[in-house]
């Protein structure tokens, strides 16, 4: 009995080590003195502590997915602008003066 308390002590501090050498107590600790020190106390101090560690709460999609989503519709609106600026710039170089002529040039089929 006495030599499994000693390695359950042991097993305890190796663990707390492990814990602050890795960073998780410290982080905590900011986590748990920032909701302590919050005027207006959360309604849920787990998904603060969530949300304050960077984790997902559940329900909530991540600021990454909802970046990910964003850049995806900027992409496409990226995408055809450039594409109507190509049509665009197609269509004006039919109107601009040839350098050999210097007069407009009319489109096929404008009379």
């Amino acid at each position: 009995l006495i030599h499994y308390q000693m390695f359950k002590i042991i097993s305890r501090e190796q663990f707390r080590r492990y814990l602050e050498k890795s960073g998780v107590l410290d982080s905590l600790t900011s986590v748990l003195v920032a909701l302590y020190e919050e005027p207006d106390k959360p309604d849920n101090a787990l998904d603060y502590i969530k949300v304050h560690l960077g984790g997902v709460v559940c329900g909530e999609p991540t600021d990454t997915e909802v970046l990910q989503a964003e850049l995806a519709d900027l992409q496409q609106k990226f995408n055809l602008l450039m594409e109507e600026n190509k049509e665009l710039r197609n269509k004006l170089l039919q109107y601009e003066p040839s350098s050999e002529e210097g007069a407009p040039q009319q489109p096929e089929g404008v009379v």
